[in-house]
């Protein structure tokens, strides 16, 4: 007998502001700091901090100032995820089009009454949306001014932003999500936290203090909506990973547990409410002084999560051996080629049985219920006569994932939910591109900014409808 998933399961998709909406400079919105970033390979420089021009450039192109139009099409769009019977529809807030500077004293009418509009069209359809209050961007300003994240002052601005955007969203959004993958933040720090490394900097050090400060804004965040939303749950949202030994060697676990450790700091801080005992060598091995204020401890303890939610596209494998220093490529977690598994166009390891590893280890962990907000397959799709898009790649890579969330339900995990990466292409955070793929939707755009824009249902659009519909019981 082929097994549902749990009544009341949310099934949808999953995006960010800054990669479908476009309209950069339109409806009042501020520059972004994705808003700057040019494609690949220009674009990698930016991912360490180690920057020495981030302002617009003329005669370069930038991916997210025209995206998917979103910002123009969102009714074409959702009308379409409506016919694939999405329940619910995981969706970011552009920060600069709410507060184009970031340290405005009011609002954007303009930017606000967009997402209104966004929002009740959702529901207009049956779709709940969820709703990313940070997802990799900021006001440009912010960073030019403040220097990102490493400045405490953030912490405010954030707070202010969130609550307005509580106040004005209450009898609309009921699932949040305060910061977007915030563990990466220790590996990408521009994207995670606006964050420029300067020369001679202990880069360890601006990075987990910058940390800090988001894991107190998250928690003011938490706290202001018990009081704005009582009924909603707000939970934290990290880059989740399976990770295994290369070999059977102790050294090699030993690997992975301080690996493992650099994830489950930042869940740890934010479900269990405060800093975790490794943290402490960690922080003396590489010379860290976490500056707390008064009353941060309790505002942590206080105010932690109601769920997990987590992205897992790939799992890693990691040698304490200098020899194996071949890293996967593409894996932005570092690590070595795994042999036993695939490895996708752009060399992430495709592991499907990791992610019931990774649900259980999670779950394990801290007990609360989990929701899969990211996973899904970047691949070149190509466009056949009639528009066709025959994408079974993804439609296997997919139902693979789906079976291991299955089991994983078996095994007792408390799973709210599953919305795929990139239900309609996007700009591809990682590398600017538009030929790297994800949606059920395909979407008429190169790499250059070039096409139509026009929308095309893949196989797999057809293909995820009917999982949906049967409640996760047909995969096939």
């Amino acid at each position: 007998m082929k097994k549902e998933f749990p009544e009341g399961f949310l099934w949808g998709g999953a995006v960010s502001a800054n990669q479908v909406e476009g309209a950069y400079n339109e409806g009042g919105k501020g520059l972004s700091t994705a808003d700057v970033l040019p494609p690949a390979p220009e674009r990698f420089k930016f991912y360490d901090g180690i920057i020495t021009d981030i302002n617009l450039q003329e005669n370069q192109y930038y991916p997210t100032h025209q995206a998917i139009d979103f910002y123009h099409r969102y009714k074409e769009d959702i009308a379409l995820f409506a016919e694939m019977g999405f329940k619910c529809f995981r969706l970011s807030i552009a920060w600069s089009r709410i507060f184009p500077n970031g340290d405005d004293s009011l609002p954007n009418e303009e930017g606000l009454q967009f997402y209104d509009n966004v929002f009740d069209e959702l529901l207009k359809h049956g779709i709940e949306p969820i709703v990313t209050i940070s997802h990799f961007e900021m006001p440009f300003h912010l960073l030019k001014k403040y220097g990102g994240w490493r400045n405490r002052q953030l912490v405010q601005f954030y707070e202010k932003y969130a609550i307005t955007l509580f106040e004005r969203y209450k009898d609309k959004v009921k699932h949040w999500l305060t910061f977007n993958e915030i563990n990466m933040i220790a590996h990408v720090p521009y994207l995670g936290g606006g964050i420029v490394i300067h020369k001679g900097e202990n880069k360890k050090q601006v990075i987990y203090q910058a940390a800090h400060h988001q894991f107190i804004a998250s928690a003011l965040a938490v706290k202001a909506i018990r009081n704005i939303i009582p009924d909603a749950e707000i939970g934290c949202m990290i880059a989740g990973l399976a990770t295994y030994p290369y070999t059977s060697k102790p050294e090699d676990s030993i690997k992975v547990m301080e690996q493992n450790r650099v994830t489950f700091f930042f869940g740890d801080v934010q479900v269990k409410g405060q800093y975790p005992y490794f943290m402490k060598r960690f922080f003396k091995e590489h010379n860290i002084e976490i500056e707390m204020l008064q009353g941060d401890k309790e505002l942590l303890e206080q105010n932690t999560v109601d769920y997990i939610a987590l992205s897992y596209y790939s799992s890693t494998t990691y040698s304490a051996d200098p020899k194996h220093s071949e890293e996967a490529a593409g894996n932005i977690f570092g690590g070595v080629t795994n042999p036993y598994v695939p490895v996708s166009e752009w060399g992430w390891q495709i592991d499907s049985k990791g992610l019931r590893y990774a649900l259980n280890q999670l779950f394990d962990r801290y007990n609360k219920p989990l929701f899969v907000v990211e996973n899904g397959l970047g691949a070149v799709d190509q466009v056949e006569k009639d528009n066709v898009i025959n994408d079974d790649y993804r439609i296997n890579y997919l139902k693979q994932h789906l079976a291991e969330m299955r089991e994983a339900i078996e095994d007792g995990v408390d799973l709210m939910g599953y919305t795929s990466w990139g239900p309609i292409d996007l700009i591809s955070s990682s590398t600017g591109q538009m030929k790297k793929r994800y949606g059920f939707i395909y979407v008429d755009k190169d790499d250059h900014g070039k096409g139509s824009l026009n929308r095309y249902r893949k196989k797999s659009f057809y293909w995820y409808k009917k999982v949906i519909n049967s409640n996760g019981a047909d995969l096939d």
